[in-house]
């Protein structure tokens, strides 16, 4: 990965962040992306300020965002090699309680950013016949839990990962690798904001009786933007949250 361009979108913290210092400190040449200003900002320049990144705000909700994404990726790098569509929000929301702006929000962020995104990117990579693009979905859509009502957010995944598929088999033959990954509980700012105050008390969630971290999703990222003979799955990076529970 060398040289190569990575485009990654809700780089501002948490695991976007944690993906973007991984990249970075393996020469990658990086473009971080965020709709917060401020913290994208402040990311860039914790990481060092590093010469081989840049960083656009912009909502992703938006095409022209993932345009500008590419632009500057062009002009900066010559080339977009890998995007991580990171970018979502994720928060429970009782069943019946759902209203449509619920809905709208999670189906704007999460899918129409990765949807956006992916379609702005896949021109370039199509020029090159060689790309991979992946998606952060949660193993919540196969994996169902009573106790964390999700139908709004848990339907803008699901529709990830259905994506997913259709656009590796829809660009396979241009050489695009196409993947989800699918965290478990992973250590991040987002539990406090869903108002999770200890993510630990989660550990039985997963059969190693731990949460994840997020630099556990970076290495898978940077796996999959390295294989050449891996598309359309899903990777669950979850522990074994998807086969049982350590209770």
């Amino acid at each position: 990965m060398k040289n190569k361009t990575v485009i990654i979108t809700g780089a501002s913290t948490g695991i976007g962040k944690e993906i973007a210092k991984y990249f970075i400190a393996r020469e990658s040449n990086v473009v971080m992306n965020s709709s917060n200003e401020e913290n994208l900002k402040n990311a860039y320049e914790e990481l060092g300020s590093p010469s081989n990144a840049i960083y656009l705000v912009g909502d992703i909700s938006k095409q022209e965002t993932g345009r500008k994404l590419v632009n500057l990726a062009i002009e900066k790098f010559n080339s977009v090699d890998v995007l991580i569509n990171n970018a979502g929000v994720f928060s429970p929301k009782p069943f019946l309680d759902v209203e449509e702006k619920d809905l709208d929000h999670y189906w704007n962020v999460n899918l129409k950013g990765t949807y956006f995104t992916s379609q702005a990117v896949i021109p370039n990579m199509i020029n090159q016949q060689n790309g991979s693009i992946i998606n952060i979905g949660t193993v919540l859509v196969d994996h169902a839990i009573d106790g964390f009502p999700a139908t709004a957010p848990l339907t803008s995944k699901g529709a990830i990962h259905a994506l997913t598929r259709q656009l590796a088999a829809e660009f396979g033959k241009n050489n695009i690798k196409v993947n989800t990954i699918a965290p478990g509980i992973i250590r991040s700012p987002l539990q406090g904001k869903i108002g999770i105050e200890d993510a630990d008390s989660l550990a039985g969630l997963h059969l190693l009786n731990r949460i994840g971290e997020a630099n556990e999703i970076a290495e898978a990222a940077y796996y999959l933007a390295t294989s050449n003979f891996v598309t359309g799955e899903t990777i669950n990076v979850a522990g074994g949250h998807t086969v049982g529970h350590a209770i």
